[in-house]
């Protein structure tokens, strides 16, 4: 095999763990789920490099990255777009339909109230500083959105690309961002792959912000995916402090035809987008799944109310005054920010149908998980790095879903603040420029799975992650014994398959990086999961059934330490992390 990459052998042949010899392999069977060859059909040696420089580097093209966009452009930041899919019609902002929007003059309580109650029913897991930003800032937002022609479609891209092409932001569009460039202790770039042609791009930059949303393990039953944790991972693997994997969004879907994301979801794509005001309830579905771990599924959609489990000492806890899993009543066409807008029918499965978990597992709560930020602009623990909207731990409405348009709304916001702090940093910024070697290591590590001649599918591998982690006694009725156990299995995958993923083209090249992104998050959600040894919001714990507020006034935060271990620490729910 020529080396084009003038890698040395053990590089070659998989440093990080290895791949056995040709002569070990010849009598295993060529199928998916063992170790199988590797039929190239684009070499690392056939990819061209480009190179661009920009102030400040927007990672992700939903909602939080366009307004991170506009608002560093239009501080005087020269700004450059990139994104893995297509702008405004990837990851979840096309599904959202449902904008949050707080009137002064028509809303039904102060901003003091709304943080007041957003807090109560998160069980105190908010971030008072985000939410406060949500209601002070989403009428702005609402504003520019409708200027932009965003309500006058249920497709997004025409109006994301309104402001885009007016101010002439440069936008690399089906482009993978694998790796951050770090210098000197500072963000100074990214590096991906394009999805059309065999090409390396990196970016160097002053200040970065990623808006990557979140992810989730690829279940069925809901559109999400194509998000898979990207930015949370590359960030953590150069020492970002990341927040909120033991939460999880307990999203169900329609026990007939469990996968059918579209048709179970009502046909969200097609319905206009719209503005909605406060109905702050607890939306989550721990009483329903542990309603079907202890009477057998599937289940059907009720308020707690409705259910045999009621009691806080045999079902999860949901607060006094907010419980409720009815979505909230579309508002009447008056004036103000709500009469922008016509009325929209729910978006949820269908109530009266049978009902199974399990369709966004692998995802928290909207902004309930993410990197750490340090301050209200969303920077995080590493200097010049921003995140915004999902990808950013703001816990803007805590760890739970309790206002019917805040994810998208906040992600608007927030990208919004995060452009035009990263864009006033960008011009004190001195230029640093990531190293040839660092370039040459990341191309490497980045093109891996098209070098290794034989390994695993990143389908089959991501098949397994499935099994092993998404059934309702593992990731949502947690016990120590049984994640321990999973555990065990997410290591095995770690250690041993992630090394030896292979690619023999440019979409599962993609599914590589994307299966290894997944099984760190899941790596994560156990041993935060493990750690947090009481009941709260969107974690739930056979073994500890309980909110514990003496010992769990605090969320947790990890990092990878420089011989890449996991580490852990908990950040007091009133107070920004001790150090960066």
């Amino acid at each position: 095999m020529t080396n084009k990459l003038n890698l040395s052998r053990r590089q070659l042949f998989g440093a990080a763990g290895g791949i056995l010899g040709t002569a070990a392999l010849s009598s295993l069977p060529t199928q998916a789920g063992v170790v199988e060859q590797n039929p190239r059909k684009a070499a690392p040696g056939e990819f061209t490099v480009e190179q661009h420089k920009t102030d400040v580097l927007i990672i992700g093209g939903g909602m939080a990255g366009l307004f991170a966009a506009v608002n560093a452009h239009d501080n005087g930041a020269h700004v450059t777009m990139v994104s893995k899919g297509r702008l405004g019609a990837s990851g979840l902002t096309p599904h959202a339909k449902r904008f949050y929007s707080f009137d002064k003059d028509n809303s039904t309580m102060s901003v003091d109230d709304f943080v007041k109650n957003i807090s109560k029913s998160s069980v105190y897991t908010n971030n008072p500083v985000f939410t406060r930003q949500l209601a002070e800032h989403s009428a702005e937002r609402i504003y520019d959105l409708k200027k932009w022609g965003f309500f006058n479609s249920p497709l997004y891209n025409e109006s994301f690309m309104r402001p885009i092409n007016e101010r002439e932001i440069p936008l690399h569009e089906r482009v993978m961002i694998t790796h951050l460039l770090k210098e000197k202790g500072r963000v100074v770039g990214a590096s991906g792959f394009s999805l059309n042609e065999n090409k390396v791009i990196h970016f160097h930059t002053k200040t970065t912000i990623l808006c990557t949303g979140a992810g989730a393990f690829k279940p069925n039953g809901y559109p999400i995916s194509d998000l898979t944790h990207d930015g949370t991972i590359m960030a953590y693997k150069i020492g970002a402090k990341v927040t909120g994997k033991e939460w999880n969004d307990g999203r169900l879907t329609t026990a007939e035809d469990s996968g059918s994301s579209y048709d179970n979801w009502n046909g969200r794509t097609e319905q206009m987008p719209s503005v909605i005001a406060e109905d702050i309830t607890y939306h989550h579905s721990m009483a329903l799944n542990y309603e079907a771990y202890t009477k057998g599924g599937p289940v059907t959609a009720r308020t707690p109310e409705k259910m045999e489990h009621t009691s806080e000492d045999d079902a999860p806890h949901a607060p006094e005054g907010y419980r409720s899993f009815d979505p909230a009543p579309a508002p009447d066409e008056t004036g103000g920010l709500l009469g922008l807008t016509k009325n929209m029918t729910s978006t949820a499965p269908d109530p009266n149908r049978e009902l199974v978990g399990g369709s966004t597992a692998g995802m928290a709560m909207h902004k309930a998980e993410g990197l750490v930020p340090i301050d209200e602009a969303g920077l995080t623990t590493l200097p010049g790095l921003y995140a915004a909207g999902d990808a950013l731990g703001s816990y803007m409405q805590g760890c739970i879903f309790n206002q019917m348009g805040a994810p998208i709304t906040g992600s608007a916001v927030q990208g919004a603040i995060a452009g035009e702090a990263a864009a006033k940093a960008s011009k004190d910024a001195k230029d640093l420029f990531a190293s040839h070697q660092q370039l040459k290591r990341v191309q490497q590590e980045m093109l891996a799975p098209l070098v290794r001649e034989r390994g695993y599918s990143p389908a089959w591998v991501t098949q397994v992650l499935q099994g092993v982690m998404i059934p309702n006694f593992v990731l949502y009725m947690k016990k120590e014994r049984m994640m321990q156990g999973a555990l065990a299995y997410v290591e095995e995958l770690r250690d041993h398959h992630v090394p030896m993923l292979v690619a023999d083209d440019l979409h599962r090249l993609r599914l590589a990086h994307e299966t290894e992104n997944m099984i760190i998050t899941a790596e994560m959600k156990l041993k935060a999961s493990i750690m947090r040894t009481e009941s709260r919001c969107g974690h739930y714990r056979l073994d500890y059934p309980e909110v514990d507020i003496e010992n769990w006034q605090a969320w947790i935060n990890m990092w990878q330490d420089e011989k890449g271990g996991m580490q852990f620490e908990k950040q007091n729910f009133d107070a920004w992390p001790a150090s960066g």
